[in-house]
């Protein structure tokens, strides 16, 4: 789809943008083994999955046993599940495991166990996004699509829209401005999505932007407009007493212990202390183990043990 000329403000010098982001990221970008050229397409998608709402720092160790058990998708594919569960460890939101797990048997099955680079196969994978389908495209394949995470709609909201940060919601109006701002050589398109990412990460950040370090300071509208404060604060994400404590206490018991008896659970699960003084009454506490049975994170014996499925 053609982009309207106004989906970027004509003061905007782009090619000094492009200029200012890869030198930066040709200095400054980080040593990650999903960014290696040696790195396998399926290491980059396993990446993408682990990196969602999750740091770095976190993913790094869970990735590099990931591949080093599974390093295939079909060696995922053939994995049991209560394996991928267990492995996906503490990385949280378990729910991606089972779908990096399918999404490897429909690799197997479509495309011969090869990752495929086209963004329109991936998007039919399960569990494959808009978002991950460009980034695979773009990381692996060198392919040059519009990758579009939080931290580069935050660099686009503050250095071309003038904004303190984007809306909660990516819109139509912002992608076109992302496909805008896009390098036309492939090759300088994909540093561009990296080094944006990048940027976003490590220097203008939603709560402390170091803009004395940033290469898009003196070219910032935000920062040309005094760096005005947003109109809505970010929040922070509750954690204590809800029902995602809750449902990841109870997937931590079962990492644990394997197997936990049925009426034993609740008992283990508050001795393992990882609910801090959270009591969850029985309704909270019917509804998440109900959710976990329901999203196929956790399996109920004929005796009424707990365990992961098989």
């Amino acid at each position: 789809m053609p982009v309207p000329e106004t989906a970027v403000p004509p003061s905007v010098d782009v090619p000094r943008l492009h200029d200012a982001v890869l030198d930066w990221f040709a200095v400054h970008a980080r040593d990650l083994p999903w960014r290696s050229p040696d790195c396998p397409p399926w290491g980059v998608l396993v990446s993408e999955i682990m990196l969602q709402q999750t740091p770095v720092v976190r993913v790094l160790p869970r990735w590099h046993a990931w591949l080093e058990r599974w390093p295939t998708p079909a060696d995922l594919a053939a994995a049991p599940t209560a394996d991928v569960l267990t492995a996906w460890d503490r990385l949280g939101y378990p729910r991606r495991a089972l779908r990096l797990q399918e999404a490897a048997r429909a690799i197997v099955e479509r495309h011969g166990g090869e990752v495929p680079a086209d963004p329109s196969a991936l998007r039919a994978l399960p569990g494959i996004g808009e978002y991950t389908a460009a980034a695979v495209s773009s990381f692996a394949f060198g392919l040059p699509e519009t990758v579009v995470d939080t931290n580069v709609r935050r660099v686009i909201a503050r250095a071309v829209g003038g904004q303190a940060l984007p809306g909660r919601s990516l819109t139509r109006a912002e992608m076109r401005r992302a496909h805008a701002l896009m390098p036309e050589d492939p090759d300088r398109a994909q540093a561009w999505n990296a080094g944006v990412m990048e940027l976003g990460a490590l220097v203008c950040t939603a709560r402390s932007p170091a803009c004395e370090r940033c290469p898009l300071a003196d070219a910032c509208a935000w920062v040309a407009a005094g760096s005005p404060p947003p109109e809505q604060a970010p929040r922070g994400q509750a954690w204590a007493g809800t029902d995602r404590q809750v449902r990841g206490a109870v997937m931590a018991a079962v990492r644990e212990h394997g197997r936990v008896a049925g009426d034993g659970l609740r008992a283990v699960v508050v001795a393992g202390g990882r609910l801090g003084a959270h009591r969850p009454g029985d309704a909270q506490w019917e509804r998440c183990v109900a959710g976990l049975l329901a999203d196929g994170l956790l399996a109920r014996d004929d005796d009424g043990a707990f365990a992961f499925p098989s």
